[in-house]
């Protein structure tokens, strides 16, 4: 039998060598890196609602007629399309600044896959879940921004920020398992007020599908009445606020080390501004720099809303089982 002899190029071991001398480089712990770089998805994912809604708001949603260029024949804006073109273009770009940070995050942690999973699992859902955001957005533009895409357009934004969210808090707290660490009656308080946070946001899209800045002249609206479901989109709302209200009040008792009153005093904070905001731009007909506001708050409300659910949990080896009836009374 004859060997055929196996020749190996000069490249071949310096490409291996240098992969694995960068995978090397990686942080294999949490460092102020890693959190920097969380913050950021954070942040990129609530600042890209405010260029959508400034495309929106502006009437530049068809500012690029195709996808994923912005002509059939260009990729990017000419001249003849003006602002809107540009402002349409812009926010595609920053997509791109989005998939970069999460890649930045899933590389922070991939040294960490085997102490901490959770974070490698929830940076490439936030990866994958931008990336599916952009085809969305594409489909938004091949449909000439029908109100229903548009409006899940925006729902998978507040989903991404509450993922990033989650992704925050997962860097900062402790591995291993958690429990809950409240009472019961609480803790059903706490999903009764994130229900009432998305049943106000799904409301406040359709409100937006039905009135002036849904798209640009051109886009279609949903066929709802505008003024009414101003109405509509206040009742569950204010119902969050009242339930927001009993939440802080309530959270003076809990255990100290969940430090609650300051992620409820958060979230009541940002919707004692969003409804200032709302009831602003409502008084004032509808001008663009609130409106983009209040869309910016409303994620910003949903990541409140979400280290809300997050802290009335703890590690075990902060409560122990053994010590609920201690830590809870």
């Amino acid at each position: 039998m004859s060997h055929v002899p196996v020749v190996e190029t000069a490249s071949t071991p310096h490409r291996g060598g240098f992969i694995r001398r960068l995978f090397e480089r990686l942080p294999q712990q949490i460092g102020r890196g890693t959190r920097v770089i969380a913050w950021l998805v954070l942040i990129s994912n609530i600042v890209i609602v405010g260029t959508g809604g400034l495309v929106r708001l502006t009437g530049s949603g068809m500012g690029c007629d195709t996808w994923p260029y912005c002509t059939s024949e260009s990729l990017v804006p000419t001249r003849e399309l003006g602002i809107h073109g540009l402002i349409e273009f812009g926010n595609r770009t920053l997509t791109g600044v989005l998939v970069i940070v999460a890649l930045l995050a899933f590389l922070s942690v991939l040294r960490l896959r085997s102490e901490r999973p959770e974070l490698v699992r929830l940076s490439l859902a936030i990866g994958f879940g931008i990336i599916l955001q952009a085809v969305i957005g594409g489909i938004t533009v091949w449909l000439h921004l029908h109100p229903s895409i548009v409006g899940l357009h925006y729902l998978v934004s507040a989903a991404l920020v509450s993922l990033s969210a989650v992704y925050v808090f997962r860097v900062y707290a402790e591995p291993g398992p958690r429990r809950v660490a409240v009472p019961g009656r609480y803790a059903l308080l706490v999903h009764l007020t994130s229900a009432a946070v998305l049943v106000t946001v799904i409301v406040g899209i359709l409100l937006t599908g039905s009135g002036p800045h849904a798209g640009d002249e051109q886009s279609a609206r949903n066929g709802l009445d505008p003024i009414f479901w101003q109405h509509v989109h206040s009742w569950p709302a204010y119902v969050l606020f009242a339930l927001t209200l009993v939440l802080f009040a309530g959270s003076f008792r809990m255990p100290p080390v969940l430090r609650l009153p300051r992620w409820t005093g958060l979230l009541l904070a940002v919707e004692v501004v969003q409804i200032a905001i709302g009831l602003w731009q409502s008084r004032t007909g509808l001008p663009i720099a609130l409106v983009n506001i209040h869309m910016v708050l409303a994620v910003t409300l949903v990541a409140a809303m979400t280290a809300v659910v997050l802290h009335i949990s703890a590690p075990r080896t902060i409560i122990p089982v053994t010590d609920t009836s201690t830590a809870i009374s």
